[in-house]
């Protein structure tokens, strides 16, 4: 019996460990961001809009209780950095060690560096740095590590010294063993825990509703309704389709204008995935800053001329 129940909880797993992703109300928030552009002048806001954008963004990944996420990883990618500050006293005893700790979630490396200034206008000393002791927490498993690695080196003012976690670790505790020379006196030290950036998996089921609200939010960074509207209502259209439910489009009236007629070609064909890839980068790149909406441009000029027929 005792050696069927792990069997019975593996089973298990799975189901209990997955994630319920609100695909209706990610759907239902593009068509509201789309109203609320479509109604703003000068008032858009924006703070309100990326919020919603970057919950959506985190419920498509399929964030989990823990921090992981069922369609992204975490990268060694700087995404931000968390600090502290310490002063390393100079001990009559030359050989006592000092340590100092900082702790932080998902991080992959560990900076210490030494300031060239303490107090804005006094220089600052040297430190030297024995060795740096992790305990963390990996994301391949929930058992607690310990690394030890050794410096044995004199850090001058200015200078820094990296010390990289053998994975990205989900938590993790950096203790570093330091000494301040006693005849230069004491020595400040930051020690910097950097965080991994989360990238989307390629594979991901909401791989292009995920790239559209990137878009968006870029686009709400520079105030462009225009492209608001369109990376919404792609959203609310990959979705739609998913969920079975007929995708709505916001239509701008204008005066009643003859149209001409469309003709058709029965040649037309669905583009090749290398087309289609190039074209969503292209988006991607209109909707950005200036210099992003240049290169954008240039990559449309060069598709367009690729793919002319001969």
């Amino acid at each position: 019996m005792k050696r069927v129940l792990p069997l019975i909880f593996l089973a298990m797993a799975p189901a209990a460990f997955a994630v319920d992703i609100p695909v209706q109300r990610v759907a239902d928030d593009a068509k509201v961001i789309d109203r609320v552009a479509e109604a703003s002048k000068r008032d858009l806001p924006q703070d309100l809009l990326k919020r919603i954008v970057n919950e959506d963004l985190e419920a498509l990944r399929g964030k989990r209780a823990d921090g992981t996420y069922e369609n992204a990883s975490y990268e060694r990618l700087e995404s931000s950095r968390s600090d502290a500050s310490y002063s390393v006293e100079a001990k009559k005893d030359d050989a006592a060690l000092q340590h100092f700790e900082i702790k932080g979630a998902f991080v992959y490396r560990l900076l210490v560096d030494l300031p060239s200034r303490r107090m804005l206008v006094t220089r600052n000393r040297r430190v030297y740095l024995d060795h740096v002791e992790f305990e963390y927490i990996p994301m391949s498993s929930s058992d607690t590590r310990r690394q030890s690695v050794n410096v044995a080196a004199w850090v001058e003012p200015g200078e820094e010294k990296s010390i990289e976690l053998p994975e990205v670790a989900r938590q993790a505790t950096a203790r570093v063993f330091a000494k301040a020379d006693e005849k230069e006196g004491y020595g400040n030290i930051v020690l910097i825990l950097i965080a991994a950036k989360v990238v989307d998996n390629a594979d991901s089921p909401y791989a292009d509703a995920v790239s559209s609200a990137k878009a968006m939010i870029r686009a709400i960074d520079n105030a462009d309704i225009p492209s608001i509207r369109a990376m919404a209502a792609r959203v609310h259209s990959d979705l739609a389709a998913r969920l079975g439910t007929p995708a709505t489009q916001t239509v701008d009236v204008v005066a009643s204008v003859p149209l001409a007629p469309v003709v058709t070609s029965p040649a037309t064909s669905t583009p090749s995935p290398d087309v289609y890839s190039d074209l969503q980068s292209i988006e991607d790149l209109l909707t950005g800053n200036e210099a992003e909406k240049r290169q954008g441009l240039d990559r449309l000029h060069q598709l367009i001329r690729r793919i002319r027929p001969r």
